[in-house]
């Protein structure tokens, strides 16, 4: 998928730049919540769907959303810039994941894992997994597709989950767990304070201090800055496969 740069100027002061999803909404969506920022106008979702959006997107049951997930990012991502909250997107998209796993997981987990640190991957002696288990809670396909197919111990994967999640969806994963003879203490859990961007950089600090060479690492994210961060740390020696769209 093509991504473009926007550069965002208000009031004749250069703010910063964003890339944008190459969907239909997008641009309209920046244009929106710049535009509101410039005016001094509340600003809520509302720029980015309408009510009834809003409420399907709720009980959202079957398909990808994919390209609302990506503007509630787009979105997400300019309240960072110019320092607007956006609380509400970012429970939107929570329920959204935590509510349908047909949203995110609908798809082939190997065909969207994605080497991207190099053109070719070179020869790697271990595994392991940083798993932000709120955004892909599919157990069973993290199992079937990651876990068993490349035989990754339980002390190289590393989970993490911000508390509202976790009160929310622990019951269900220890069930789903218990069918492989695990809890989430079987692995490297890490139950994370609250915060802007917790569980993305208490997984991102196992990372850095496990100081990984010659290993196959796999990052279950969809948060393209995350991505790049991984890209920046990781050894010239790793392999690095994360979630590409």
């Amino acid at each position: 998928m093509s991504i473009n740069k926007q550069k965002i100027s208000i009031e004749h002061r250069y703010r910063g730049s964003i890339e944008l999803p190459d969907n239909k909404d997008a641009k309209d969506i920046f244009f929106r919540v710049k535009q509101a920022y410039a005016n001094h106008d509340k600003i809520n979702i509302s720029l980015v769907f309408s009510k009834s959006k809003i409420l399907k997107l709720k009980r959202y049951q079957k398909g990808g959303a994919e390209e609302e997930i990506e503007n509630l990012d787009l979105y997400i991502a300019l309240g960072e810039i110019l320092g607007f909250p956006t609380e509400d997107a970012k429970k939107l998209k929570n329920t959204i994941l935590l509510t349908t796993d047909k949203a995110h997981t609908s798809f082939n987990i190997t065909k969207r894992l994605k080497l991207i640190n190099k053109k070719k991957a070179s020869k790697a002696e271990d595994n392991y997994l940083f798993w932000d288990i709120e955004n892909f809670s599919s157990i069973s396909s993290i199992f079937t597709e990651i876990i068993e197919k490349h035989d990754i111990e339980d002390d190289h994967i590393f989970l993490a989950a911000n508390p509202d999640s976790l009160y929310l969806k622990r019951a269900e994963w220890e069930a789903n767990l218990f069918d492989y003879g695990k809890t989430l203490n079987s692995f490297e859990f890490i139950k994370c304070d609250h915060g802007k961007n917790v569980a993305d950089d208490v997984l991102l600090e196992k990372f850095i201090n496990a100081r990984l060479k010659n290993s196959n690492v796999f990052v279950l994210t969809f948060d393209r800055e995350l991505k790049e961060r991984f890209c920046e740390v990781a050894n010239t020696s790793n392999n690095l496969y994360i979630m590409a769209k």
